[in-house]
């Protein structure tokens, strides 16, 4: 292999065209993988999701101190304790007829 400052343009160029070639058929045959896996345009297509993933939503649990839960996620610890203490997550249950009267109006999307 000659050294690269002697040689000429022409021949820097020529292994640099091989190379640009082989990433080429390279990202060709990841492509085609990809494509063999279920990715689309090399983004990976998720099925479906939660259409409440994000969305707040009132809480249905209150400790007797106000704190709430909506009842998503990891139960809190004021929760768990209470539990724990021989209280049912029922008693802690918000009353849904008080709920009612404020209930906001879905725009739709």
């Amino acid at each position: 292999m000659a050294k690269l400052p002697g040689m000429s343009i022409e021949g820097l160029m020529d292994p640099r065209r091989r190379v640009d070639e082989m990433l080429h058929q390279r990202r060709a045959e990841l492509e085609k993988q990809l494509e063999r896996f279920g990715a689309v345009g090399g983004r990976r297509v998720r099925g479906g999701g939660s259409a409440l993933k994000g969305r707040k939503v009132p809480p249905k649990y209150r400790s007797p101190s106000g704190e709430t839960w909506a009842g998503r996620g990891a139960r809190p610890r004021w929760l768990v304790a209470a539990i724990k203490g021989g209280k049912k997550l029922d008693d802690f249950l918000i009353d849904k007829s008080a709920r009612r009267g404020r209930r906001k109006r879905r725009s739709k999307r």
